[in-house]
């Protein structure tokens, strides 16, 4: 299924997009898209539900929000992609590199992003998204991990780089910003993805192709990723992990690196996850 929440900021409410593409209203079975409803029942509540009929539709023109209610936790993984690591001049890692992403980062997928105040190296990053669906906790297998996973999503791991790397090397604070997350926008159950290390994922800038990546290039794949997570730390349902990005990102280009101006127009699309749409904006204020 592909899970969505749509209306306005804060009041968004929860729909699904059946096989006939039809956008349905499920605010009259469950609440919300969180981990309450991934943990429990819900998602077999709503296959009943639509197999039912009856379902009111909703209309095409409402915003859509990001198909989980904010998370407890993002968890992201740096330099997960070969060639990634290779165009920033790092050797593969052994291990996952983990750092972590403030909840309220989370926007819809075509939300305006905003390029924090003082920044000049505001870059992009596709992701594949993880919603964790199952508590995870001290895992010792992939295929445990992969039992653990709700569904994907489209995320863009917005990044500040000035502050990431040249401001004391802790990455969270060039990861944080306010509506560096665009997520969604649908949340499609792991029975509907298919083989997810085998998916395509893009990013363009103003129309211009940047990234061009498979999930198949990956360093550490997603059953390992939350296998190895699981030693670490609890992974509780509604949790996302950002998994890591292909190549193509401003910083592993040449000088002068095209970071992100305000007007820019950023479009992503992972195959079966589909696409996101965001223009650059700045904060209020801010001239």
């Amino acid at each position: 299924m592909k899970l969505l929440r749509v209306g306005p900021a804060g009041r968004e409410r929860p729909a699904v997009l059946d096989e006939h593409g039809r956008l349905l209203d499920l605010s009259g079975i469950v609440g919300e898209i969180d981990g309450d409803l991934l943990a429990g029942q819900g998602i077999e509540r709503i296959r009943d539900a639509v197999a039912g009929g009856g379902l009111p539709e909703v209309g095409t023109a409402e915003r859509i929000g990001p198909p989980v209610a904010r998370p407890g936790k993002i968890v992201c993984i740096g330099l997960n992609y070969r060639d990634h690591a290779e165009e920033t001049g790092a050797p593969e890692p052994a291990e996952p590199i983990v750092f972590m992403k403030a909840p309220n980062t989370v926007i819809g997928p075509n939300d305006e992003v905003l390029i924090p105040r003082d920044s000049t190296k505001t870059d992009w990053e596709v992701e594949l998204a993880v919603v964790i669906g199952t508590t995870a906790r001290y895992l010792s297998t992939v295929d445990e991990g992969l039992a653990c996973v709700a569904g994907y999503a489209i995320s863009n791991d917005v990044s500040e780089r000035e502050f990431q790397i040249e401001r004391g090397g802790q990455w969270d604070k060039g990861k944080s910003c306010e509506t560096f997350n665009p997520l969604g926008p649908w949340l499609v159950t792991a029975d509907e993805v298919g083989d997810v290390q085998n998916l395509a994922l893009r990013l363009s800038v103003n129309g211009k192709r940047h990234q061009d990546g498979s999930t198949k290039n990956m360093i550490f794949g997603v059953g390992e990723l939350v296998r190895y997570l699981s030693r670490f730390m609890v992974l509780e349902p509604g949790d996302v992990i950002n998994t890591g990005t292909p190549a193509g990102v401003a910083l592993g280009m040449p000088e002068p690196k095209p970071y992100l101006r305000p007007g820019d127009v950023m479009e992503l699309e992972i195959d079966g996850l589909g696409r996101q749409r965001q223009t650059l904006g700045q904060p209020v204020g801010q001239t």
